[in-house]
């Protein structure tokens, strides 16, 4: 399974431009699936190489920065696709209202190293990207978060094993919220790994 999207795994911006409803559509059924949500405003997108790529394309179509643009893109957002022993989220705590949402933020510093999978009695903890620091030093958090999850060879096999219950969850003071994850969002998060 490829690990980094590479240059030549971007459609060109015309064809691309053509095929954009149909490539489009094709991604929204995949990422049905490997989405989450924890409590009441936070939703975890979990990456792919297919995901990742996807989001390359819609950002060269909408910015159309050419050949230029793609390295930054690809230097960006590679970090993002899972290694073959992790699982890789994109969290998104999702207020409508402004002032509720940066009220809520500001007491959310922090919430990036709270982040944990529970597979079986094992608690995987979620290691932020270090791309930057999404929590300023006020403590407020940013609204989106990329976080990795790294996983041994015993836990990816029982992560594997069918109806296995999975528990993804935060454990921040302000924000302590749980779920279980599906198990079609189980079964294609089980793909992810080597």
């Amino acid at each position: 399974m490829a690990r980094k999207i590479a240059a030549s795994d971007i459609i060109p911006a015309d064809e691309y431009a053509r095929r954009r409803k149909e490539l489009r559509q094709s991604v929204v059924a995949v990422k049905r699936l490997r989405r989450m949500e924890v409590g009441p405003v936070a939703t975890l997108h979990f990456e792919s190489f297919e995901t990742v790529r996807m989001q390359i394309q819609e950002m060269l179509h909408i910015e159309k920065g050419g050949a230029e643009q793609l390295e930054g893109e690809l230097t960006a957002y590679n970090p993002l696709v899972p290694d073959g022993h992790e699982l890789v989220a994109t969290v998104l705590f999702e207020i409508d209202d402004p002032l509720r949402r940066a009220n809520f933020l500001a007491r959310l510093g922090g919430v990036e190293e709270t982040a944990f999978i529970e597979v079986g009695l094992d608690k995987i903890r979620g290691l932020p990207e270090v791309d930057q620091d999404r929590t300023t030093a006020e403590g407020k958090a940013s609204s989106v978060q990329f976080i990795h999850f790294p996983f041994t060879p015993a836990q990816i096999a029982r992560f594997r094993q069918p109806g296995e219950r999975v528990i993804v969850g935060f454990d921040h003071p302000v924000y302590a919220h749980m779920s279980v994850m599906p198990e079609a969002v189980r079964q294609a998060l089980a793909e992810d790994f080597d």
